[in-house]
């Protein structure tokens, strides 16, 4: 309703006799009625229907050019969420066109000729139900909304919650930021151009900033180690896959299984030789074997205290000499046909100087 006040409802009477119109708007504008809309043509009825929120509907059936049952179509056709109820004002009273009204979205029947206080108290019975209705309908649309930013807020804290662990992880051995934005970007970029709709390639970039979380249980011994790690240092190294993914386990959410599947799979290469498993091929998830490429491809091409930058075209070479050995052929054809957009990226998050 909207207001409070029955007598302010919005009333459209419907029916091809001018008498009739007078008739029933006189009696409910007897009764305090005010908005009251009559309607002669049923041709206009949605265009009438569609100009104010309306919260009842008096309708004639017999009427000329489309009858009552076509107009209660046409406002059928709105799928409007909360529909107002219609009375059915006819002539005609047999029982074929009372359970065809009916049928055909009627709440409720009168005959004519009216009788005035059945008329007044249907309409008020029906305003009343409506409102209620309305009402209803109105707290549910509020809790949900409720609901709805209430989630959106968990959604957007726990992000900032693991966007902050995989940005924590990184400084650990990389005096920037800006590896994990260039690499989380660069693989959504991959993905979509794989066929990721929006909300898969949200995920991904959301997600695989994570994929070296697990370096805040290695030892800084190891993992700031300006030189070659020994063989038993590098099996060290190694568990930061599964203590990534045990960090990220206990979560069923989208983000965070997606995450944990990079965290555990991204070292896996596709011939078997990778780590923690030595997964093969499309036994690695999806996901991971397309962070592998990006971040192997921004590792090699940004200077490091222990290392130069190469330059972009050896790593390109070295990325697909990798194709079927280190990396999934399918992902490295596609970052190849969207290089530009990864460079494209690479000098929108360059490290500072």
């Amino acid at each position: 309703m909207p207001t409070d006040n029955l007598n302010d409802a919005r009333i459209l009477i419907v029916d091809d006799e001018p008498t009739n119109l007078k008739l029933v708007d006189r009696m409910l504008r007897g009764q305090g009625y005010t908005n009251l809309v009559l309607i002669q043509d049923p041709r206009e009825v949605v265009d009438r229907f569609n100009e104010a929120p309306t919260d009842l509907i008096l309708l004639d059936i017999n009427m000329p050019n489309i009858d009552g049952f076509e107009v209660m179509k046409q406002l059928k056709a709105l799928q409007k969420p909360l529909m107002p109820p219609i009375i059915i004002l006819t002539a005609q009273s047999g029982r074929d066109i009372l359970l065809r009204s009916l049928a055909e979205g009627a709440r409720d029947f009168i005959s004519k000729p009216f009788d005035r206080i059945e008329l007044i108290m249907r309409v008020r019975n029906l305003l009343e139900a409506h409102q209620a209705h309305r009402l209803l309908h109105d707290q549910k649309a509020m809790l949900q909304d409720m609901v709805r930013n209430r989630t959106e807020e968990l959604r957007a804290t726990r992000l900032q919650v693991v966007q902050r662990l995989g940005q924590a992880a990184e400084y650990r051995d990389n005096e920037t930021g800006c590896h994990i934005l260039r690499m989380s970007h660069a693989s959504a970029a991959i993905l979509k151009h794989m066929g990721g709709n929006e909300e898969e390639c949200t995920l991904m970039l959301h997600a695989s900033p994570m994929h070296d979380i697990g370096k805040i249980g290695i030892p800084d011994a190891i993992l700031l180690k300006p030189g070659k790690l020994d063989p038993d240092e590098w099996e060290v190294m190694k568990k930061h896959a599964t203590i990534g993914a045990k960090l990220l386990d206990g979560d069923n959410s989208e983000l965070l299984t997606m995450a944990r599947s990079i965290a555990l799979g991204h070292h896996e290469k596709w011939d078997g030789s990778g780590y923690p498993y030595g997964l093969k091929g499309e036994e690695i998830p999806k996901a991971a074997r397309i962070v592998a490429v990006a971040d192997v491809f921004d590792a090699l091409t940004s200077e490091r205290p222990y290392k130069k930058a190469w330059p972009i075209n050896e790593a390109l070479t070295y990325i697909n000499e990798q194709s079927g050995k280190h990396f999934d052929p399918e992902v490295v054809e596609h970052f190849n046909a969207c290089l530009d957009h990864i460079l494209a990226i690479r000098r929108q998050y360059q490290d500072p100087e």
